[in-house]
């Protein structure tokens, strides 16, 4: 197997300036470059990683813990990281903490021993010990989608606030009155702040929302199929079912089929989380979408400057609402169209 000393030799160069160009440094002519490059390409040469990034101490990978890599948004999340990644030289070590923070420890501590320049971490709800640490600063950490109470840990996230007030008034216009939330667990972040939001948007439209109308799920499918069920099952059904993401939303679209229901003549649906999908559903399904693809580049974008020395600032990017069909139009209301609850 070719050394790095081999290649200096072929190239005619000294072992230095090799290692110059291996690690990108602008000092190196374009000449000298292109001779190293041909030499490594003639002696089928493959740098040591592992090495260089003893040396340099920077391995120019990131690390991503997601919470579930069976949810579309975490997959399209993932997947604009790497790319804004590869795009400025970085490699991505991706690690599923299964909404688990036992699991999510276990890759934090994979992933500094593989010696990642930085943390990307969409954090399960619990503060542990390890990620109390990261936080102080033994790697550049940014949190992902998610934040926690408590952490100074620089953040990117969609606000969906505004999106959810339009939805409410949206759903006002086309006549709805008895609108339910099943929202993600109130441990997460994600979860009490669409939560909230629906609540004040509801006052603001004055509408009374029932303390059953408000089920808190687990961001899985089938808390949305149960939930659902026991919205249906109440004496007084809600017209409206909002679901705080697209997992429990198709456990909603199951349960609403399985009964034999209509939407949005019987029953309308929203979901908070837009996803492809959504558009092939008869009728496609009204959603709040946020800009996942650029929260994901975004996220990069803040580490790496983190990792140049510059200022972490959280970004806080707004979601939008997507009018489609599974809410009706104005003057015809979900629920009231005769349909048998018992």
């Amino acid at each position: 197997m070719a050394r790095i000393k081999d290649v200096a030799a072929h190239a005619g160069v000294s072992v230095a300036t090799v290692s110059r160009v291996l690690n990108d440094n602008p000092s190196v002519t374009e000449e000298t470059r292109n001779r190293v490059y041909e030499a490594m390409a003639a002696l089928n040469y493959v740098p040591n990683a592992v090495a260089r990034s003893l040396r340099t101490e920077a391995t120019r990978t990131l690390g991503l813990i997601i919470g579930d890599i069976l949810n579309p948004f975490f997959t399209e999340l993932a997947r604009a990281v790497e790319d804004e990644a590869r795009e400025a030289g970085y490699t991505v070590i991706i690690g599923n903490a299964d909404e688990r923070a036992d699991q999510q420890d276990h890759y934090v501590r994979t992933l500094l021993e593989q010696r990642v320049d930085g943390l990307l971490i969409c954090p399960t709800a619990e503060i542990t010990p390890l990620i109390e640490e990261v936080a102080r600063g033994s790697r550049p950490l940014v949190f992902l989608d998610r934040t926690l109470p408590g952490l100074e840990v620089p953040s990117v996230r969609a606000d969906g606030a505004e999106a959810i007030r339009e939805l409410v008034r949206h759903l006002r216009i086309l006549g709805h009155e008895r609108i339910a939330f099943v929202s993600g667990p109130g441990t997460l972040s994600t979860g009490r702040e669409r939560t909230e939001a629906f609540l004040s948007a509801a006052a603001e439209n004055g509408l009374a929302v029932p303390e059953e109308y408000v089920q808190l799920g687990d961001f899985r499918a089938g808390s949305g199929q149960a939930l659902t069920a026991r919205l249906l099952d109440l004496p007084r059904p809600p017209q409206v079912i909002f679901l705080g993401d697209n997992l429990m939303a198709l456990g909603a679209l199951d349960e609403i089929r399985k009964r034999g229901l209509r939407i949005p003549g019987d029953v309308a649906v929203v979901s908070f989380d837009d996803v492809p999908w959504f558009t092939h559903i008869d009728p496609p399904i009204t959603a709040i979408s946020q800009p996942t693809a650029e929260l994901g580049r975004r996220a990069v974008r803040v580490i790496l400057g983190m990792l140049r020395g510059g200022s972490a600032e959280s970004v806080v990017l707004p979601a939008a609402l997507v009018v489609r069909g599974s809410c009706g139009e104005a003057g015809t209301q979900a629920g009231e169209t005769g349909r048998s609850t018992s």
